[in-house]
């Protein structure tokens, strides 16, 4: 799957897993986030933190109509302020792509797949 986007010079098709990535990136570089989960795979409540390589395990690229949707699955350190971190991440996941690829985005849904204890 891949996402059109146009303007005054032409189009251009980006695969969504060039989406996936930069919306990984943006992500584990805001205060709070330990990293990626996988959106299927859950195992006696415990996640696996993923790898910059699997980050398209985490994230969901939705089109309907012209709008587009983007879902991740994050794990959050103990200690900080959920609702905070996640409307950082969706304001840095929506500027990014905003800046990096011209591409608006209707709406950055954030699941948190778990609590970590870490140096933060």
């Amino acid at each position: 799957m891949s996402i059109e986007v146009k303007n005054e010079f032409g189009k251009i098709d980006i695969s969504s897993e060039v989406i996936t990535q930069i919306v990984g990136e943006a992500a584990i570089e805001c205060y709070g986030i330990v990293g990626m989960a996988s959106r299927h795979q859950i195992r006696d409540g415990l996640t696996d933190i993923l790898r910059r390589e699997n980050f398209a395990r985490g994230v969901l690229v939705r089109n309907i109509g012209d709008d587009t949707h983007i879902d991740m699955y994050v794990i959050i350190g103990y200690g900080v302020k959920i609702s905070e971190v996640a409307y950082q991440v969706q304001s840095k996941v929506k500027y990014t792509l905003q800046k990096t690829i011209g591409m608006n985005v209707k709406s950055v849904n954030i699941f948190v797949q778990g609590v970590r204890v870490t140096n933060l």
